[in-house]
């Protein structure tokens, strides 16, 4: 199967069903359990697309199954189809209220089915595709601001040490004005995935704009995330991206600030970290300040 090819879960009790959907559905990946357990084993590892799901079966049934999919954050948006031989209204109602986006009976007609899974699945990758143009910059794939002031305001109700950092890339305004804006799409990428593999998991990283970028770091004290930092600014210094006309490179200056006592909200936390990043581009560039405030 190809990688991109959409997978499909399809949950019947009846082998001879699962037989027919799996034929039907060939141009598909389609992984055929015959119970709730064995459809939680699949999505417990597989990355599915579309669940094709009966009403009757022996252990829990597909209504109890639904809900227990749109009850978990890691299921819940993938689209159900029930498919089912009970066909009377009540029933059909409620595979829709417990969370259901679509019913057909059986015996089911085959072009029918086949047309309704391409509706849902093309409706499911429309909506991923939209949320990735809200929350995500379309050059380097990180969050955008929105998304970034969103998880940074999280972070910034929750109780712990929270580290801000504001960084810029140095002199970036010459590398569009002397190799055009196509590289310096390239640098910002480069440098974002430079940034990126370099972060602990839990921090939150976001493009603010421009060559502009902000990093949230929970659960950390100022001099680890000042070392990080540092390494990263390195890492970015030694880059080297070949060009026509030779080779270039960049760096990044970067202001740190903890959040204390005194720090009202996310605004003023990342307000310190930008006058850190003020004093780092005022001293010299290619380095990384830390705005120490009293408490």
């Amino acid at each position: 199967m190809n990688a991109s090819t959409p997978i499909i879960l399809a949950v019947d009790d009846k082998v001879e069903n699962l037989d027919i959907l799996t034929s039907l559905l060939e141009d598909y990946d389609v992984r055929d359990v015959t119970d709730a357990a064995g459809a939680w084993q699949i999505l417990d590892h597989t990355p599915v697309d579309l669940i094709l799901l009966d009403i009757m079966m022996p252990d829990i049934d597909g209504f109890e199954l639904c809900r227990q999919l749109q009850d978990d954050e890691r299921t819940r948006t993938i689209p159900i189809i029930f498919i089912s031989a009970m066909s009377d209204e009540a029933t059909i109602s409620r595979a829709f209220e417990v969370g259901g986006k679509d019913y057909v009976t059986k015996p089911f007609r085959p072009l029918e089915l086949l047309a309704r899974v391409r509706t849902h699945l093309e409706l499911k990758f429309l909506m991923a595709r939209l949320h990735n143009l809200a929350y995500f910059d379309s050059l380097t794939g990180i969050a955008n601001r929105r998304r970034f002031f969103d998880l940074a305001t999280a972070l910034f109700a929750a109780p712990g040490d929270l580290q801000a950092v504001m960084l810029d890339i140095d002199h970036f305004k010459q590398v569009n004005d002397r190799h055009g804006h196509a590289v310096g799409d390239q640098v910002l990428r480069l440098v974002a995935d430079t940034i990126g593999d370099r972060l602990p998991p839990e921090a939150v990283f976001g493009r603010l704009g421009g060559e502009e970028f902000a990093i949230l770091v929970p659960s950390a004290d100022p001099d680890t995330v000042l070392a990080a930092m540092d390494g990263i600014r390195q890492a970015v210094a030694d880059l080297i991206i070949p060009l026509e006309e030779g080779n270039l490179s960049c760096t990044i200056s970067c202001g740190l600030a903890s959040r204390t006592a005194n720090t009202g909200n996310i605004d003023a936390l990342l307000h310190d970290a930008d006058q850190a990043l003020y004093q780092a581009k005022g001293s010299g560039r290619n380095r990384v300040i830390f705005r120490h405030i009293q408490k």
